[in-house]
């Protein structure tokens, strides 16, 4: 049995200002409890229905299944919910290979972005100031964990980009542009813009290299790519070009 208390806090951190006040959020699931477990960030509570977590006695809390589904966010609850510490801000490094995020509002895109820049190798990303806050319950569900292994900073973007080294290539993903698969592509900061809108008149200004996906389908008709599978596939080809030399 959890307190009122523990209830109202847990459900108070569907929300952003709470999080930012609290320093706290929520995730959700066996897997992603465990790997965040096993990260440099701090627990808070557990709260679980199976004793499988090796984690601090007075920190596990055991609940029933109908007191898990009243905490959880999710249509389908799961065996476990945990609380932990929002890290502190590191400062980014931008001299590797870099994303940049110019408004992304959906947390599945957010989240499903996080991840592939966890399995590329991407350890910075930058969100604009009008992107969805990455411990959003659902963005932090589409990590899987990854929210642990990449340093995500907030920051204006344009004041960002115009404070980068002027050797750091920007390239922008654009309808117009040249095919990325026949560029010789280099590290640099790699901005990808809003779902609807695409990347803002402001930081177009700003992007050094435009980049396109080619579309190859017969019947042209798809308006434009999700934006976190148009980052899977740069990423892919960025690092596909470092590998081959080519």
């Amino acid at each position: 049995m959890f307190s009122k208390s523990q209830f109202k806090l847990i459900k108070s951190l569907t929300q952003k200002k709470y999080r930012l006040k609290q320093k706290l959020f929520v995730v959700e699931g066996k897997k992603a409890i465990f790997e965040l477990l096993n990260s440099s960030l701090q627990l808070h509570s557990i709260y679980t229905t199976e004793d499988i977590f090796n984690a601090e006695r007075n920190k596990t809390f055991f609940i029933d299944e109908p007191d898990l589904k009243k905490i959880s966010n999710l249509t389908t609850p799961q065996t476990a919910l945990a609380i932990f510490h929002i890290p502190e801000t590191q400062e980014p490094d931008l001299s590797g290979l870099v994303v940049a995020l110019d408004g992304v509002q959906d947390p599945g895109n957010l989240g499903t972005i996080i991840r592939m820049c966890d399995w590329f190798g991407v350890e910075q990303l930058l969100c604009s100031e009008g992107t969805v806050d990455c411990y959003n319950p659902k963005v932090v569900q589409a990590t899987m964990g990854s929210i642990s292994r990449v340093n995500i900073n907030y920051v204006s973007l344009p004041e960002a980009l115009k404070a980068a080294n002027k050797n750091i290539s920007v390239y922008g993903a654009f309808l117009e542009g040249d095919i990325i698969y026949s560029q010789d592509l280099k590290d640099g900061i790699i901005v990808m813009g809003n779902e609807a809108n695409g990347i803002s008149s402001e930081i177009e200004t700003l992007i050094t290299k435009k980049l396109l996906i080619p579309q190859f389908g017969k019947i042209q008709e798809t308006e434009s790519l999700n934006v976190a599978t148009a980052t899977a596939i740069f990423l892919s080809e960025f690092r596909r070009t470092e590998f081959t030399g080519k």
